[in-house]
């Protein structure tokens, strides 16, 4: 049980750690709009962490309740981290791939992601202070 007790904060801040990467990426691809050669880069976690939870469509996730059962090799929420990946398509004549446009809109996106998050930490905790703080 007490294993469980911050398991909900412990997935939250991996999505607060994945925004606050998403939004130094997103700030590097804007800050280098006017570099030539530059490619954007963005970053991939929502997909690894819909594997490791298992809510892919069509999946199925087996469950390990002791340590010699055999598991589908899924990886366990814990080892989910963000991936910075780089968009290799050209989109200007002088090799530069940002659309600033795109990262804008994706900038808005994401903030409102990262602030959903904090809200949700927020309550979370507050849940838990209530519970260890009653009289």
């Amino acid at each position: 049980m007490w294993n469980q007790l911050f398991g909900s904060v412990d997935r939250l801040r991996l999505g607060l750690d994945a925004a606050w990467m998403r939004n130094d990426v997103i700030a590097n691809n804007i800050a280098n709009v006017d570099t030539p050669g530059f490619r954007a880069s963005k970053v991939e976690f929502e997909s690894a962490m819909k594997a490791a939870l298992g809510t892919e469509q069509g999946s199925l996730k087996m469950a390990a309740t002791h340590e010699g059962h055999i598991t589908d090799g899924a990886s366990s929420i814990e080892e989910v981290k963000p991936v910075v990946t780089t968009d290799e398509s050209q989109m200007r004549y002088d090799g530069n791939g940002v659309s600033p446009e795109s990262e804008m809109a994706d900038l808005a996106k994401n903030s409102i992601q990262y602030y959903a998050l904090v809200n949700k930490m927020n309550a979370e905790l507050n849940q838990l202070n209530a519970a260890i703080n009653v009289t």
